[in-house]
């Protein structure tokens, strides 16, 4: 077995079969040479009681030098217990993000989550993902890649904070399938971009102004009744657009919602919800209060009628969901905690209702004027002379 070297190399002639050249200095540091002339420096060893080889590269693109510089490293592997085969083979067998992404949609988001969530998981995938990440294997992305991503949707730092988020749920779910095994998540300590949580709501004069249009509104009256009922009840708007018949229960006063964003619910609604419920005519074959122009199916589209709507009202960049909030804001402002006010909303958790506990200033101003008046009163009493201070002045 002589060194092998650039002269043995080109010196090894190709035969009807393919022959392996090893060299006399590093053992398992070998060269397979084809029928066809190509020749291949590997690296030949043991591991799990199984022999195996590792391809190098093609001589030509390699030295023997480069060869076997990088053979020794694969060799000194396989001496701290590593496998450089299995490596590869890890590596052979690992998806590309694009490929990853699409069984990520289909077995895990399509399985475990809402519609709509899958809708805005598939489209953080395939218009934010897949164009900067798709390529490369799943296990070869790093937090460099990641954060790159992220940075280069600073424009848009909202949909960057949510496209950041769908990809850690990929790399969550990719180490619970074994698909990823080193347990380091790209995306942890990825700093998100601020994000300016828009607050607003309607006043009495808008309200006014608002009901006004809805009134005259007789060319689109399945979009006011939606936006009646959401004002009304503080609803979310897929809450109030797939709102059938069935789920009203007029005798106790509630819609029995088999689903929304948190599950199973029941809403507690008021006289005038139901009043407005009452005036809604039932179409004969359509289970839906909100009905649309298809036929059987609910009112789909309703961010159009809204901004038609919203500018007649002189209403300018009001959200839909801003009139939830609007409706979190007026029970602040009769006097109802936070408690009830989460219970009204439906929400599971004590902080999401708590963005709004800054609404509640005039019985925060009220408590802060009663307590300065005391003070103040305290401040400006005149003192009455003590025993120790009269004894002093008698001595004086």
């Amino acid at each position: 077995m002589p060194k092998i070297t650039k002269r043995s190399v080109d010196a090894a002639a190709p035969a009807d079969k393919e022959f392996f050249l090893w060299d006399d200095e590093l053992k398992g540091f070998g060269l397979r040479v084809y029928p066809s002339g190509r020749k291949m420096y590997l690296a030949q060893f043991r591991a799990g009681g199984r022999l195996r080889r590792v391809n190098i590269g093609l001589h030509g693109a390699l030295t023997p030098e480069l060869a076997r510089t990088e053979a020794m490293k694969h060799l000194s592997d396989v001496r701290l217990g590593g496998d450089p085969a299995t490596d590869r083979d890890k590596r052979k067998a690992s998806p590309t993000m694009k490929e990853f992404g699409q069984r990520f949609l289909k077995e895990h988001v399509a399985v475990h989550c809402k519609p709509s969530t899958y809708g805005e998981y598939k489209r953080s995938v395939e218009l934010f993902i897949n164009p900067k990440l798709g390529s490369p294997r799943i296990i070869d992305v790093t937090r460099a890649d990641v954060v790159n991503l992220h940075q280069s949707m600073k424009t848009t730092p909202y949909q960057a904070n949510r496209t950041l988020g769908v990809l850690s749920i990929m790399f969550t779910v990719a180490h619970t399938w074994g698909v990823r095994t080193d347990g380091v998540n790209p995306c942890w300590k990825v700093k998100r971009y601020k994000e300016v949580k828009r607050e607003r709501y309607l006043t009495p004069d808008e309200l006014a102004r608002l009901g006004r249009v809805l009134r005259e509104s007789d060319s689109e009256p399945e979009a006011a009744n939606c936006i009646r009922l959401l004002l009304l009840t503080g609803c979310r708007l897929g809450e109030i657009q797939t709102l059938k018949w069935e789920y009203i229960d007029f005798d106790a006063g509630v819609l029995r919602l088999p689903d929304s964003k948190t599950g199973a619910k029941i809403v507690p609604i008021g006289k005038a919800a139901i009043d407005v419920l009452k005036d809604i005519p039932k179409l004969k074959d359509n289970p839906y209060v909100i009905t649309g122009r298809v036929e059987g199916q609910y009112l789909t589209d309703i961010q159009k009628p809204w901004r038609r709507l919203r500018k007649r009202a002189g209403l300018s960049g009001l959200r839909i969901h801003d009139l939830r909030h609007s409706f979190a804001s007026d029970a602040l402002q009769l006097g109802q905690d936070l408690t009830m006010i989460g219970r009204l909303l439906g929400h599971t958790q004590v902080q999401t209702t708590a963005r709004y506990a800054h609404l509640k200033t005039d019985p925060i101003r009220t408590a802060a004027d009663k307590v300065s008046e005391m003070i103040a009163i305290s401040l400006s009493k005149p003192v009455e002379a003590t025993v120790s201070e009269t004894a002093e002045d008698n001595a004086a």
